[in-house]
């Protein structure tokens, strides 16, 4: 497939996806979102990638959906929107949730709606100081999808994801590194260069193990301190297998640095 609306790109294990709709803040189209599947599906077959970056284009990281591409006109047939979270949006934040791999979202601008929320189905997340995340939903008299309202009460406790869902207003870059709904905000001039050092560092760690790692953080929302214990018993079990364990404890042994093939 022929990419209009995204970037892809694959160099030393590092996988790239960048939203390119400028002109329009990266706001969603189907077009964008068939493209997106398919650089997924094309990232999920290679076997050399260890990590993925998403970002976006220009000024801002993504303003959600494109309203123009499902327009609505008051006189007109309604439009569909549960069909639209069916078919496009809930796939691709359980798509970037299951990958095999750390994902790194970079947030280089404004985040609003869904681009506010596909940041915290990644796992690190960075962000431009400038950026910011707007759940501009309760502005049109919706919810927060894209996993809006799993994410917010998760990661900031219901007073503030009730603020955050029910005013609309403008979290700053700052604010989110403080109330942990980020890993770091950094300064903009800093940001692409944040981003590429840790996607180095991710394209030759143990991908194994964070994969695993992720997992067992996710499940951790749904399972009881026994179900936990359980599922790290297993994983352990697993890794404790792996050649990359092997390779670890080898090169501390011998005092040198490990060379980890994701395995």
């Amino acid at each position: 497939m022929a990419y209009d609306n995204i970037l892809f790109h694959i160099e030393d294990g590092i996988a790239q996806l960048t939203l390119n709709r400028p002109d329009k803040l990266n706001s969603f189209t189907v077009a964008m979102h068939l493209e997106i599947q398919d650089a997924l599906a094309r990232l999920r077959a290679d076997g050399t990638v260890r990590v993925l970056v998403l970002t976006g284009a220009g000024r801002g990281f993504c303003a959600g959906q494109d309203l123009g591409d499902r327009a609505v006109s008051p006189g007109g047939a309604a439009v569909d929107l549960g069909e639209s979270v069916e078919k496009y949006y809930a796939p691709l934040v359980l798509a970037l949730r299951a990958l095999p791999m750390p994902v790194i979202c970079a947030v280089n601008g404004v985040a609003a709606g869904a681009g506010a929320n596909i940041p915290l189905a990644c796992d690190i997340v960075l962000a431009a100081r400038s950026a910011s995340f707007v759940e501009v939903f309760c502005r049109l008299g919706l919810i927060p999808d894209t996993g809006g309202t799993y994410f917010l009460p998760r990661a900031l406790g219901t007073a503030r994801a009730m603020g955050a869902a029910m005013l609309g207003e403008k979290i700053t870059a700052t604010q989110a590194e403080e109330w942990g709904l980020i890993w770091k905000c950094v300064d903009d001039e800093q940001l692409a260069a944040e981003t590429l050092k840790l996607a180095k560092h991710f394209a030759t760690a143990p991908t194994k193990g964070l994969t695993l790692t992720k997992q067992a953080i996710y499940a951790s929302a749904g399972n009881s301190l026994e179900q936990q214990l359980a599922l790290e018993t297993g994983y352990m079990r697993e890794l404790g297998n792996s050649k990359d364990y092997r390779e670890g404890v080898n090169a501390f042994m011998e005092k040198r640095a490990p060379h980890f093939i994701g395995s």
